[in-house]
């Protein structure tokens, strides 16, 4: 499987009383397929699957199916702190037709790379599907180095990984000594230096309540090659970047996001609160001004 384009890890709309809203769940995908992103992602932080049951889990990734019914890819993340749990939705993901798995290291644990390997491929065995690692060791604690990449890369399955270190130096070495396993941005801030080094995917929480600008960097950099287009784009995005990093209000910033497009997107789940008055007041700000810089410069082209 070849990743290309604009992955978005959908959120989750919660109601007051904390029950999943299937309908709104629908909604956002309709939004997101119709805006043009290229593939949707289930179980991703974004979409709060630490603050889910395995129940609501698998319910979500079986609704995401059948509602994408066939239109773009949908790749189910299979995060989780026990093994069994991890083994449980990769194989949910296969049995309900998911084009590809998800797969981060266990959080909390700390194991070594060996046994995060080993953790890996014992996942990817359970589904036999095409696998997107997931680094992340500012959430999980521990790096996907060279000898768990040497170990696991060995596998057909593993075909890509969404880098989220933040650690440019891992973007230099996946693409030089790692050019078997596809790189993807998991890093928003970097976007542009990961499509340099040749990436072709972008997994972008943003892309929620801003498919179209996301969308406009990927095809000025990796569609067009226009790397001065796509570095005044970036500029533009960057603002919202760092508005989304701060504090660690990445997934109210999301949500509040889809419901200024006029989706409901609730509440998260405890033990997040919703953004204050000042917290939205300044998303608005910088999305206002990031819409139109951006479509001034699509017009211009």
């Amino acid at each position: 499987m070849k990743f290309e384009g604009i992955y978005t890890p959908v959120i989750t709309p919660y109601r007051e009383d904390g029950s999943i809203d299937r309908d709104a769940f629908a909604a956002m995908i309709e939004h997101l397929i119709a805006s043009g992103v290229h593939g949707l992602i289930n179980g991703g932080s974004t979409g709060e699957y630490y603050a889910q049951s395995m129940e609501e889990r698998e319910e979500l990734a079986s609704l995401a199916i059948d509602v994408i019914a066939g239109r773009v890819p949908l790749m189910v993340g299979t995060v989780a702190i026990r093994l069994e749990d991890s083994i449980r939705m990769a194989e949910h993901a296969a049995k309900i037709g998911a084009s590809a798995l998800l797969v981060g290291s266990p959080p909390y644990s700390v194991p070594t790379e060996r046994e995060n390997a080993l953790n890996t491929l014992a996942i990817t065995r359970a589904a036999d599907l095409p696998v997107m690692l997931y680094n992340y060791p500012g959430r999980m604690g521990i790096n996907m180095g060279e000898e768990f990449l040497d170990r696991v890369g060995r596998s057909r399955n593993i075909v890509a990984i969404k880098e989220s270190s933040g650690d440019i130096n891992r973007v230099h070495l996946l693409a030089r000594d790692y050019p078997h396993i596809q790189m993807s941005c998991g890093m928003d801030d970097q976007a542009l230096e990961f499509f340099a080094w040749g990436a072709q995917s972008w997994v972008c929480g943003g892309s929620n309540f801003l498919p179209e600008e996301h969308v406009a960097l990927w095809n000025a950099c990796v569609v067009e090659g226009d790397f001065a287009k796509g570095r005044r784009i970036m500029s533009a995005l960057l603002p919202l970047m760092r508005v989304l990093e701060q504090g660690g209000k990445f997934v109210q910033c999301i949500k509040h996001g889809c419901e200024m497009n006029g989706f409901y997107a609730g509440p998260p789940r405890a033990p997040l609160k919703p953004l204050n008055k000042d917290d939205k007041r300044e998303l608005e700000q910088v999305v206002r001004v990031l819409k139109r810089t951006v479509a001034e410069i699509e017009a211009e082209a």
